[in-house]
């Protein structure tokens, strides 16, 4: 269903032509039964809380997403973690499995091509249920679906999922 879902889904479409263009392939991010990221309304009431707080941070700035996130859980009362995408993406970022994704968990990655600081410093998003996440990027907080956030950032590396701070929520 996922795999019909991106090929039908007209952004991945032209996302996929933008990295032909540029000589990069993307990664598909692989969902079939028994691989289904959590949904929120499977989530625990600490992991909804941290989404809501999500919901609610405003955007931190261009190349701030590290900022954006920790402040997330900052204002969780999870207190802060300082470092970039990447540094969050080599302590946390562990899993690949799709059924291993849970609300609230961090998806990263440690290098993307799309400008010298993605490169230098990577990229990162709250995963917030239902195969959407969550980041701030150079407009604004947005929620995209995960696939296409996968297939965009996952360029230049495999992108990686974890708990910050190795708190397990659920």
């Amino acid at each position: 269903m996922a795999d019909a879902w991106q090929q039908a889904d007209p952004r991945m479409r032209r996302l996929e032509a933008r990295l032909a263009e540029r000589g990069l392939r993307a990664r598909r991010l692989r969902l079939g039964p028994g691989s289904e990221p959590e949904r929120l309304l499977d989530a625990t009431r600490g992991q909804r809380s941290v989404i809501a707080h999500a919901k609610g941070m405003p955007w931190s700035g261009a190349n701030s997403c590290a900022a954006w996130v920790e402040d997330v859980f900052v204002w969780s009362g999870m207190g802060r973690e300082e470092g970039d995408a990447r540094e969050l993406y080599e302590r946390h970022c562990t899993l690949t499995d799709p059924a291993e994704l849970r609300v609230g968990m961090i998806v990263a990655v440690p290098t993307c091509p799309y400008s010298t600081e993605a490169l230098r410093h990577g990229h990162v998003a709250l995963y917030v249920g239902d195969g959407m996440v969550m980041d701030s990027a150079d407009r604004g907080v947005r929620t995209v679906p995960l696939a296409l956030w996968y297939e965009a950032y996952g360029v230049t590396a495999e992108p990686r999922w974890g708990w910050m701070r190795g708190i397990p929520l659920a």
